[in-house]
């Protein structure tokens, strides 16, 4: 077995050398970006627990927002990233560049169709689905809290689509070593919920429907903010629908185990709501105050290290 000479040692050894301060580097960048979403985030919880506490409407817009935030995880941050990384990074790394922009236009395409189909049945049949989110306020005839919670959900449901969307445009900056853009994405939501509850508040017949127009305008904005830098890179989707293109096929068998190592989790989340919604008034909020404490170390840490590492290991791979 034939030894490398010193220079070829030296070169891998070099290499390994900015792989690792890259990595550090990178890490650094998100971690910095995702300790700002959460100052944001926790001045945002300190808002809505100010105005609107652990009260009915405050439970009505956590179990609205709840709702596209479990399927979020799903088609979002979750499986699907985790499914189109490592088919991009590919295509990125053995592909020319007509081909990457092609899968981005069709896998853009599809996820779009697909999303907006779920978005209008959850639009259209939201008492249905705040029926089984949240048997208790049926089975207890809480009917203002019921209709409340229906009709945030009408306004945050179409958030599923942009933030997925958004999801898409950022796993692309990613692979590309775009790093600040996408870690930095989250703060405007939480500028959005906090102007949203200053502004607006005072202007509606439910000041708590602020919060619902506020997740709307900050998907909007989450999503728009992002595609100026893929339009730098030229890689500004045009979507398409692709279910047979092999490219986007190879996405969805990855996402069917993802998806169900996701939805474990999720399952969890959802039976905890599920039995909040039989319990006193305040139990849906307090659900939520301390899930945003447990997520905290998780964000910081966790998904950061992931989010960096997961283009590198798939161009390994």
């Amino acid at each position: 077995m034939m030894k490398p000479d010193a220079g070829t040692f030296n070169k891998m050894l070099e290499g390994q050398k900015v792989g690792g301060f890259q990595l550090l580097k990178s890490s650094a960048i998100v971690s910095v970006m995702t300790m700002i979403s959460r100052v944001f985030g926790l001045v945002r919880d300190m808002v809505i627990a100010y105005f609107f506490g652990a009260a009915a409407g405050a439970d009505a817009f956590f179990l609205a927002f709840r709702i596209p935030n479990f399927f979020r995880r799903l088609f979002a941050e979750g499986a699907f990233s985790q499914s189109f990384v490592p088919v991009l990074s590919e295509y990125k790394s053995r592909r020319r560049h007509a081909e990457v922009k092609e899968l981005i236009n069709r896998t853009s395409g599809t996820l779009g169709l697909i999303l907006l189909l779920i978005t209008f049945v959850g639009v259209l049949a939201a008492e249905l689905v705040i029926s089984l989110f949240a048997p208790g306020y049926v089975y207890h005839g809480e009917a203002a809290k019921f209709g409340l919670a229906v009709e945030m959900l009408r306004l945050t449901f179409p958030y599923l689509m942009l933030i997925s969307m958004t999801a898409l445009s950022g796993a692309i900056l990613n692979t590309y070593g775009r790093f600040a853009i996408p870690a930095f994405t989250p703060v405007l939501l939480n500028v959005s919920l906090i102007g949203s509850a200053l502004l607006l508040r005072d202007h509606l017949q439910e000041p708590v429907m602020a919060l619902a127009w506020g997740v709307l305008i900050a998907g909007v904005a989450q999503l728009t903010f992002q595609l100026p830098f893929l339009a730098r890179i030229s890689l500004m989707p045009l979507p398409k629908p692709g279910f047979s293109d092999a490219g986007v096929r190879r996405i969805g068998v990855l996402m069917l185990p993802a998806i169900f190592g996701a939805s474990v989790s999720q399952i969890n989340l959802l039976l905890d709501t599920l039995l909040a919604s039989f319990l006193e008034t305040g139990s849906l909020s307090w659900l939520y105050y301390s899930d945003r404490l447990l997520e905290l170390p998780l964000a910081l840490f966790g998904i950061t290290i992931a989010t960096v590492i997961l283009p590198g290991l798939s161009r390994e791979h």
